[in-house]
């Protein structure tokens, strides 16, 4: 099995010095802005993601 992925940057800042969260599994500490996060898997879309045939933005 492989290791769970970590976050590369704070989805707040953008700054990449993260800490691994006192508040459990998925929580992360931003050193740069003083925030915490917590990141969850959801599960997968039963359809999946397609890409638009026309090329163009859905309206």
């Amino acid at each position: 099995m492989s290791e769970r992925a970590a976050p590369f940057y704070c989805p707040y800042c953008g700054d990449e010095d993260l800490r691994p969260g006192e508040q459990g599994h998925g929580a992360w500490e931003c050193g740069a802005c003083s925030r915490a996060f917590q990141l969850k898997f959801l599960g997968l879309l039963a359809r999946g993601l397609r890409p638009n045939s026309t090329g163009g933005e859905p309206t």
